[in-house]
């Protein structure tokens, strides 16, 4: 096992000093095994950190490549659209995919470390979402080849499908402070994410563009949930009407549908007294009152992207060039307007 590769059954055998098919009748419990024996086989189990192939169990048919796709949550639908697009494009080439979604909590990520060591995956599709671990993400790149998704995570050399994020936040701001917003707030992402930083940058390049310091901007870190955009807005909008800022930059969508949950709560009227902008085009911010201003992702063109690309670096194919981002599109709709008072 100094190879560094998974532990197998026949590692537990040897170092339980037992047969394969002893270790077999254990952990399959399918055959009588003295107590002494099994209580060998089951210590060599938790010494060696053994993950039994489930895959093989139940699948005497499994010859088809298998991937791992993490996804942090499916309550987004950002994130179930890359889902769409790596899962047809896994279909379309007869692969099998093993979604995992990790709990927000160190034992979700064990959990979901063993489950995608037990499948012997052939590479893994990462989504990395509001927080990455960069223990469990190194764990998994022992796996074979990973290919990032929406994310870039510094200290790991991977490959990354993202999207222009900076120049579609530097668009949407243009946008806003082209209809005659000066009393801006941003409520950001999650300080050390990519996304978050390159969608503040480009805010921040538009604001500097119109002659507004950026540093005298009021950012709000959230978490890309829209509970808080919610908390964050309450904050924003905490001081007397004629200080409040009239436009609030949102670096998702959900955070600026709970922008919008806020003030109608509030009685603040969108946009009349606020105009509101958001980051992904989810489907159903064109159904909102008012339809949201929004900078659009392909979501899942980028997941399809990030399987095929997964799917070269499987083959082994060593000319595979490094992906560029995908363009993002502005979408001018309901939620952005002209400031009160502004001739």
């Amino acid at each position: 096992m100094s190879n560094g590769q998974p532990p197998t059954m026949k590692d537990v055998a040897r170092h339980a000093g037992v047969s394969v098919s002893t270790v077999s009748y254990v952990l399959n419990d399918s055959g009588p095994v003295a107590p002494a024996r099994r209580a060998r086989v089951l210590d060599a189990v938790r010494v060696l950190n053994y993950a039994p192939n489930e895959a093989a169990r139940g699948l005497k048919r499994r010859s088809a490549p298998t991937i791992g796709l993490v996804v942090p949550e499916l309550s987004n639908q950002f994130f179930a659209l890359l889902v769409e697009g790596v899962e047809q494009a896994a279909a379309a080439r007869g692969v099998l995919v093993v979604l995992c979604a990790p709990e927000a909590t160190d034992g979700g990520e064990s959990l979901n470390g063993r489950l995608l060591r037990s499948q012997r995956l052939n590479g893994i599709i990462y989504l990395s979402g509001a927080s990455t671990s960069p223990t469990s993400l190194l764990e998994l790149t022992r796996l074979g080849p990973i290919v990032l998704v929406d994310e870039q995570v510094p200290g790991f050399d991977l490959p990354a499908i993202v999207s222009d994020n900076r120049r579609g936040a530097r668009e949407v701001a243009q946008h806003v402070l082209g209809t005659g917003h000066r009393k801006i707030a941003v409520i950001g992402g999650p300080e050390g994410l990519w996304t978050a930083q390159q969608r503040l940058a480009g805010y921040r390049e538009a604001l500097a563009a119109s002659g507004i310091e950026p540093d005298t901007v009021p950012v709000f870190g959230g978490n890309y949930r829209q509970e808080s955009g919610t908390e964050l807005a309450a904050k924003a909008l905490s001081g007397p009407p004629s200080e409040r800022p009239t436009a609030l930059l949102c670096a998702n969508d959900l955070m600026a549908i709970g922008v919008l949950e806020y003030c109608r709560s509030e009685g603040i009227r969108v946009p009349e007294e606020l105009s509101v902008v958001g980051f992904d085009d989810l489907p159903l911010v064109s159904l909102l009152t008012p339809r949201l201003t929004t900078v659009r992702q392909p979501a899942r063109d980028m997941g399809e992207r990030a399987a095929n690309l997964l799917f070269e670096l499987i083959d082994d194919k060593v000319d595979v060039p490094a992906p560029e981002p995908f363009p993002t599109l502005l979408q001018i709709r309901d939620s952005v307007a002209t400031p009160l008072g502004s001739s």
